[in-house]
């Protein structure tokens, strides 16, 4: 009896994390991201706005535009929440290109790339 509570009460306290998260196994992905900024400051995004290096917003390959992502560097715990504007990254291995403000803020400017989560906020 003693050994089946046990397993229950990891499971609760799992749930009780993510739910604190804010974020379901469903929507969270991990992967390596990078960031872009200066050479396309003021063009045109993928979704027709001008591109603001310093704003809170990242490229994804699939995701809806307007998507908002809390997302958290895996080497530090800073998290950002971004907005997807573009498309990309179009480097193999990578899942996101964030914006030079929001690398920034997660602490990634000097490495140009970090091992991230990002869920849907």
């Amino acid at each position: 009896m003693m050994g089946m509570k046990r397993p229950v009460v990891a499971g609760l306290v799992a749930a009780a994390l993510i739910s604190l998260a804010g974020t379901s196994v469903a929507n969270a992905q991990c992967g390596k991201a990078s960031w872009y900024g200066p050479g396309f400051h003021g063009r045109s995004t993928a979704n027709g706005e001008r591109f603001n290096q310093s704003g809170m917003t990242a490229a994804h390959k699939h995701l809806p535009f307007g998507t908002k992502l809390r997302v958290t560097n895996k080497r530090n715990g800073k998290s950002v929440v971004v907005r997807i504007n573009d498309r990309g990254p179009f480097i193999r291995g990578r899942v996101l290109d964030l914006s030079k403000g929001a690398a920034k803020q997660i602490g990634m400017l000097r490495s140009g790339s970090a091992p991230v989560c990002m869920a849907k906020v």
